[in-house]
């Protein structure tokens, strides 16, 4: 039997505009070897996020740049094989930054134990993971919430977004939701139980829909996309409305800077608070987090959805997706069994 090869993916080069598989390349290496107090950790699933398209950019951010020829990196779970730290034994599930790659060793300061009796492994890259906790600040936080307040969220059936919606929802809010296809729609409607689902692809003038859905206005419009949905939502809030801005995924291959919503004045009469944020900087609200995230899944107040692709030699084709609105949910990449040993 042959020694398991480890397979990563590197980027070959800087994405103009949408990205391209030309943009990523498959590098076979060895498999590594845990020195003392190393673990050996072998993927089993691995996150493609947005926020990544901008690491491709060699451009001063929150975070440094994906460098040519580099491993990317992301969010990733995957199974402890081998151990010489006592900290961890064979077995454990753990979560990782290390994504983009099958195997890797570390000294285990950077990797998290899951508990796989709580909910599946991949749903700590999701529902109960980094953009879980995205929409649980930025709309209780950032938005600043406050019961049986509307709300609006764009990219509703995404990883943020279908959280932000069923929040709101347990918190007695009246929500709608806007997606890009019908069947997205449904299971807003039917899963993440909003009030209104906005077709935004077929429902003609976007701003007309929006008002229809909300005609007392918008109280939180949590902003996922930029573009046309701000301008709605920037015509229909109420006094002392808040916008917590996650992303702008409208925007992220523009190759040139569109322009700004023509009804930004609205931001003064109505004293509107608009607020962009990353989620590293509400660590502290992980324990309330995960107890009422747990909580609200264990009363059926909870659902996610996930679509998983097979295969990291897939993972460009997985994260090139998202801007085309391939996925319901989070977007994840199988690389390795759910079981490793």
């Amino acid at each position: 039997m042959s020694d398991p090869k480890n397979h990563e993916i590197r980027l070959k080069s800087r994405p103009e505009g949408m990205p391209t598989l030309a943009n990523f390349e498959v590098v076979e290496t060895p498999v590594p070897a845990a020195s003392p107090g190393q673990v050996l950790v072998r993927n089993s699933y691995m996150s493609v996020d947005p926020y990544m398209r901008g690491r491709m950019v060699d451009r001063a951010s929150y975070t440094p740049p994906f460098q040519i020829g580099e491993t990317l990196t992301g969010g990733a779970v995957g199974q402890v094989v081998a151990s010489n730290n006592p900290g961890f034994k064979v077995g454990d599930f753990v979560s990782n930054f290390a994504g983009w790659r099958e195997w890797f060793v570390s000294s285990g300061g950077d990797l998290q134990k899951v508990d796989p009796s709580i909910v599946p492994i991949q749903t700590f890259l999701g529902t109960f993971g980094m953009p879980g906790l995205t929409a649980y600040a930025g709309l209780l936080r950032v938005g600043e919430l406050k019961e049986g307040e509307r709300v609006f969220v764009s990219a509703a059936s995404g990883a943020v977004g279908s959280v932000v919606c069923q929040i709101a929802k347990n918190k007695g809010c009246y929500v709608v939701g806007s997606a890009g296809s019908d069947e997205k729609c449904d299971w807003l409607i039917r899963e993440a139980r909003v009030d209104k689902a906005i077709n935004y692809k077929t429902c003609g003038e976007l701003d007309t829909a929006v008002r229809e859905a909300f005609p007392q206005g918008i109280d939180v419009y949590f902003e996922n996309v930029g573009g046309a949905h701000l301008v709605a939502a920037l015509s229909n809030m109420r006094p002392n409305g808040r916008i917590p801005v996650c992303g702008m995924i409208e925007q992220y291959n523009a190759t040139s800077l569109p322009p700004g919503p023509g009804n930004i004045v609205a931001v003064i009469p109505l004293r509107l608070t608009i607020k962009g944020f990353i989620v590293s900087d509400y660590g502290d609200m992980m324990p309330d987090f995960m107890r009422d995230m747990g909580a609200w899944a264990k009363a059926g107040k909870l659902k996610w959805a996930e679509t998983i692709v097979d295969g990291i030699e897939n993972a460009p084709k997985a994260f090139i997706g998202l801007f085309k609105g391939d996925n319901t949910g989070k977007m994840l990449v199988r690389v390795g069994p759910d079981k490793a040993v």
